[in-house]
């Protein structure tokens, strides 16, 4: 029997391409909830949707850059004019290619990098408001466990304080639109398998020309349990906190990550 979960639900995601965002879009539908897709790149948005929901009853989609408020909007419009409201947003969109430390940093790039992972998040989230009010929801940000332990592997501290200062602001947030009944929460994965990760470990591989299961090794070996976390994973508990069933938790991070970080 198909899950009950998000029965009913309409939930907004941002940033479906090929990866995470695509898993939590399939695991809304999944369990029983309407996705409404957002991206910068419409013809990811028309795989991602065509893949989840063939028939086109559970899904819509619009081209979002969340660095635009009109568009952000526009998104969330959507998903009322379609659905009739919206009950959750889980925030998948972010730049996540820029590497380096502080010492190298090039801070107009930082400043970009803001931009797309801290106010464009907010920048949706508030676009959504308005409806999630009406009957009380969820947000749910997707963080990184980069933001509360330094990453041994990759710098990324751009990345890393975009994402320590989205969990910052999720804490005043929760506050002040609880008494709508609106939860918000964040996900904070570790070492991920999915399409990015995977091309880090093609990468070191061909790099220093070993096996990539050596590579995947390595990274596994971090872990407490014996293999990464997966994409789906991430998605998995994004749904959980987008649900009734995580109808008093506010203001929390979960960690998923096999257990390399325990805190």
């Amino acid at each position: 029997m198909p899950s009950s979960l998000l029965e009913g639900k309409t939930v907004v995601v941002s940033g479906v391409g090929a990866g995470l965002g695509h898993q939590v879009a399939a695991a809304v539908v999944r369990d029983g909830g309407r996705a409404v897709l957002g991206a910068r790149t419409e013809a990811n948005l028309a795989k991602s949707a065509a893949e989840i929901d063939p028939e086109g009853t559970h899904t819509a989609y619009r081209a979002t850059d969340i660095t635009d408020e009109a568009q952000c909007e526009a998104l969330a419009a959507l998903a009322r004019e379609r659905f009739g409201g919206i009950d959750a947003v889980v925030h998948v969109a972010a730049w996540d290619s820029y590497f380096g430390g502080v010492a190298d940093a090039d801070f107009a790039t930082w400043q970009r990098v803001i931009d797309v992972n801290l106010l464009g998040t907010l920048r949706m989230t508030r676009a959504c408001l308005p409806a999630l009010k009406e009957r009380g929801g969820s947000v749910v940000f997707i963080g990184t466990q980069s933001a509360v332990a330094a990453p041994s592997q990759v710098r990324q501290a751009a990345y890393a304080a975009s994402k320590g200062a989205l969990t910052s602001a999720m804490y005043s947030l929760a506050h002040e639109v609880g008494p709508d009944r609106i939860r918000v929460n964040t996900v904070l994965p570790g070492w991920m398998w999915g399409p990015p990760v995977e091309a880090y470990v093609q990468f070191t591989a061909h790099t220093e020309g070993v096996p990539e299961e050596e590579v995947r090794g390595r990274l596994a070996d971090r872990m407490a349990l014996p293999d990464l976390a997966t994409d789906g994973d991430v998605a998995d508990a994004a749904v959980f906190l987008a649900s009734d069933r995580a109808r008093a938790i506010t203001g929390q991070s979960l960690l998923v990550n096999a257990g390399e970080l325990m805190r």
